[in-house]
């Protein structure tokens, strides 16, 4: 049998194994995880789903779901810095031995079944939170819904946060492709909230062919914002007064409204009281997320790498850092929208400084040089090595008053926040 000491060791041969780094489908991955568990119990489940916004919603259940003091199992993905950064229980990423061990059980009841990479995870994570013994799971999904290694446990709540135009080559090309791909997770005569104000068609359909219960946010359930504070309501319920989410941004609001709504669903088996709903409301944190790092020349960081989460973006930096001049270090895969995402842009950056990566996804300088030519964009900077060159360059052009924005890839946060780590 396969076995290794390194978390770093096993991710390597993992990436190794597996002919496609994405394989979608249940069959693998439920038949593995039915022979490491036989004799599972499932914890009460949110499984949350959609383009953007999925990591944010996870981390808001997440903090409240602590507030109340309940022992909380998060798995979200990618990661930022460590893979450890995954799987989390009480807010607290597992440790190294504790992934290898599950690694090591899984590897034992897998026989000839081959798992992709995302899969080994996925298993782990379940694995992981089953032993300790969690009394609720986060579980986010990776890519879709329907054939996504999370969807192989049935959830107590399907939480759907956006729809946009992504992944197209395993999702669909269409809103209503998509939506369908990702309303898989949706279960019988099971709470189905959709936090998508303007919801494609296919996810209200894909709830009615379930019998899925679903709540759309603007028709079921929303948010008021008010001179100070705002108020969340639902049927003849409401919340008043709620803090002001501590995510930063407009979208940040409807996440939390839908959060909300999803505790309040689960409330028959998982009691929470609106003060630890403020609590976790306020005191969430989220890395790569409108990250501000101060200082001289403030830096702000966002994964968001596709035309509706970098519209959002651009929303923020115009509404909170009006007139000042904005140096963007960018980057993205080679597979995303990059002409859309420099056209949303395009308003709110000064100037541009391409920082390469070494992922293979990435956009080349090459090909980057090649979107950039066919925009209207002229003030733009190559011929860096990497992420600390471009940087370093474009504060360099900074003065008093401007700010630094990296944004475009999770990768590329990643090396931002190890750049700051290390000094």
């Amino acid at each position: 049998m396969i076995h290794f000491d390194s978390l770093q060791d096993w991710l390597k041969w993992q990436e190794s194994l597996h002919p496609l780094v994405i394989d979608l489908g249940l069959e693998r991955a439920a038949r593995v995880f039915h022979a490491l568990n036989p004799d599972y119990i499932k914890p009460p489940t949110i499984t949350v789903a959609g383009t953007n916004g999925k990591g944010s919603t996870v981390a808001y259940l997440e903090s409240i779901y602590t507030a109340q003091g309940y022992r909380v199992g998060a798995y979200t993905s990618p990661h930022i810095l460590k893979y450890n950064e995954r799987i989390k229980i009480d807010g607290k990423p597992v440790s190294d031995d504790a992934i290898c061990e599950a690694f090591a059980r899984i590897e034992s009841v897998r026989g000839d079944t081959s798992l992709s990479y995302f899969e080994f995870g996925t298993l782990a994570a379940l694995d992981i939170f089953h032993r300790a013994g969690v009394d609720v799971q986060l579980l986010e999904v990776g890519l879709g819904g329907r054939l996504d290694a999370v969807n192989i446990v049935d959830p107590d709540v399907a939480l759907i946060t956006s729809i946009c135009i992504d992944h197209i080559e395993w999702l669909g090309a269409t809103r209503e492709a998509i939506g369908r791909e990702k309303a898989g997770i949706f279960r019988a005569a099971t709470p189905a909230i959709i936090g998508d104000p303007n919801p494609p068609e296919s996810l209200r359909q894909s709830a009615i062919e379930r019998h899925a219960l679903s709540y759309c946010i603007g028709k079921d359930f929303g948010y008021k914002k008010q001179a100070t504070g705002w108020d969340w309501y639902f049927a003849d319920r409401q919340m008043l007064q709620l803090p002001e989410p501590g995510l930063k941004g407009e979208h940040q609001y409807r996440n939390a409204s839908a959060v909300i709504l999803a505790v309040t669903q689960m409330a028959a088996i998982l009691p929470v009281t609106e003060a630890s709903i403020k609590q976790g409301l306020k005191n969430v944190r989220l890395a790569g997320r409108f990250q501000l790092i101060e200082g001289e020349i403030p830096v702000l960081l966002d994964v968001g790498h596709n035309p509706q989460a970098v519209r959002t973006l651009a929303e923020y930096v115009a509404t909170v850092f009006p007139d000042r001049r904005i140096h963007a270090v960018f980057s993205m895969m080679k597979d995303k929208d990059i002409a859309g995402v420099l056209e949303i842009m395009n308003h709110v950056v000064y100037d541009w400084f391409f920082a390469p990566l070494a992922n293979p996804r990435a956009a080349t300088e090459s090909v980057m040089r090649d979107i950039f030519s066919q925009s209207s964009i002229t003030n733009v900077s190559f011929g860096f090595s990497g992420f600390t060159e471009a940087f370093s360059a474009a504060k360099n052009q900074s003065q008093q008053g401007d700010l630094l924005l990296v944004f475009g890839s999770f990768f590329l946060v990643s090396e931002c926040l190890v750049e700051f780590e290390n000094k």
